[in-house]
């Protein structure tokens, strides 16, 4: 298990939101934490320590009256770290080189490949044309029902009919290099980690896959470490000190 450490942009600042809280209507969210710092600053923290394979997330849609100080905001933290850091967010075929190209390592898809709740196979097959499958990673993003996790679009707001499991997983690995997984019902609320999420998860073994989503402790990293049988990656947010958390982020940069 390595920690991958995480950017979160909304209304132009890093934040960390409570992830279900998350409305495109007047740009709302509830916000745990609000930095006065830029995201250069964590960006070249991250650098400092050698944390490769985070990830910047872009919380307004295009169009929003947001969106271009949230696009600064990235430029500031891809220039900071170049190839140190992912980012997703309204990724589609027509901006995704945009984004390398100021250099992030990968990029991020969950909403542009559905399309009315459905896998659309012909995008997926358009963005991973433009970018390549080495450098695409799926957001997975989940919520759950009586009968499993769903996938979730658009901020983590609309549901699809895709359920996360072994065959969802099989099915999707072709496209891409690695998943990444919030538990959305738990992100920002640092009440403790989706455990049957990270059984599931940690018992396909195939390619990457970050998890995100509750961690609040270090007894939650501890059981994220057993359920995922040691091969999940985590992202902490919330619960991270340089966030307004607990958990001192010099432990949670040293996890390995």
């Amino acid at each position: 298990m390595k920690f991958r450490p995480c950017i979160d942009i909304h209304n132009g600042k890093v934040k960390q939101i409570v992830g279900g809280s998350l409305k495109d209507a007047g740009n709302e969210a509830m916000d745990n934490f609000v930095s006065e710092l830029e995201a250069d600053y964590y960006a070249r923290l991250y650098a400092s320590k050698g944390l490769g394979g985070g990830h910047i997330i872009l919380l307004n849609p295009e169009g929003s009256a947001f969106y271009e100080a949230d696009c600064r905001q990235a430029d500031k933290a891809l220039k900071a770290y170049p190839q140190g850091l992912m980012i997703g967010g309204g990724i589609h075929p027509e901006n995704a080189e945009h984004f390398l190209d100021l250099g992030a390592s990968h990029v991020i898809v969950t909403s542009y490949v559905f399309r009315n709740g459905r896998i659309d196979f012909e995008r997926l097959d358009k963005m991973k044309a433009a970018v390549g499958k080495e450098r695409l990673v799926l957001d997975l993003s989940c919520r759950k029902k009586e009968d499993g996790y769903y996938i979730v679009t658009d901020r983590w707001q609309k549901f699809t009919d895709c359920k996360v499991d072994e065959k969802t997983l099989d099915m999707m690995m072709s496209y891409c290099s690695e998943y990444l997984i919030h538990a959305v019902d738990v992100e920002g609320k640092a009440s403790g980690i989706e455990k049957d999420l990270a059984a599931l998860l940690g018992s396909w073994h195939k390619i990457p896959i970050t998890y995100a989503g509750g961690v609040g402790s270090l007894q939650d990293l501890e059981e994220l470490r057993c359920l995922g049988q040691g091969y999940l990656d985590v992202t902490i947010g919330s619960a991270l000190d340089i966030f307004g958390g607990t958990i001192p982020f010099e432990i949670a940069a040293a996890i390995s």
